[in-house]
């Protein structure tokens, strides 16, 4: 019996509808990024507020995702990777990214933001492993233990906000702190708190 060839581009022919609107999700993640690393070097603040709004747009696509994949009936073990990875990129890459980009760069503020990302992977992480112990008799997630990842998309609306009142740079929004060698803008702490609720087992939030 003869093997079949595989045909170019086979993995994305095996793709189903709701997985495309993934993808959207990490463009807008990629996208964001870009933009951020653009406005460092621009300083032109239209580079700032499209990469924030790219956060919202990529929430839109990962909610769309799901909502098409239930109606279609059409879950996959691969779609739920995606998600993830897609995630970890528009919900934690990407607003690190902005923020760096927005003036937290001093020595405490990386390891805030590296921390941030890192808890945003490990949430996702666990989530894959989990969702099948947590769903109830329908299969499906009752509630979420720590905050979803997409929550960042307020810490993106925060500092879109603090750009529109000239509130990033050298006059971030809480001023600086000169911690021992380095340098903590009390910002950043809420990039810290954000991502101490999500990796939380005790915080559960209802999934509707």
């Amino acid at each position: 019996m003869q093997r079949a060839v595989p045909r170019h581009f086979s993995m994305l022919r095996g793709f189903h509808m709701a997985d495309f609107f993934t993808l959207g999700n990490a463009a807008c993640g990629v996208g964001a990024v870009f933009l951020a690393m653009l406005y460092m070097a621009s300083h032109d603040l239209r580079h700032f507020y499209v990469a924030a709004a790219l956060a919202p747009a990529a929430f839109i696509f990962d909610v769309l995702d799901g909502r098409i994949a239930r109606a279609r009936h059409q879950h996959s073990p691969l779609g739920r990777e995606l998600d993830s990875l897609s995630d970890v990129i528009s919900f934690g890459v990407a607003p690190a990214a902005l923020g760096f980009a927005a003036g937290l760069q001093g020595g405490w503020d990386v390891v805030g933001l590296v921390y941030f990302v890192c808890c945003g992977v490990s949430r996702l992480a666990r989530y894959n492993v989990t969702a099948e112990q947590l769903s109830g008799p329908a299969g499906k997630v009752k509630y979420f233990e720590g905050t979803p990842i997409p929550t960042s998309v307020l810490l993106t609306g925060l500092l879109a906000l603090a750009a529109a009142f000239d509130g990033v740079g050298d006059s971030l929004f809480g001023g600086a702190w000169a911690i021992g060698p380095w340098v903590l803008h009390p910002l950043s702490l809420l990039f810290v708190l954000s991502g101490s609720l999500m990796i939380s087992k005790t915080l559960h939030i209802p999934k509707f």
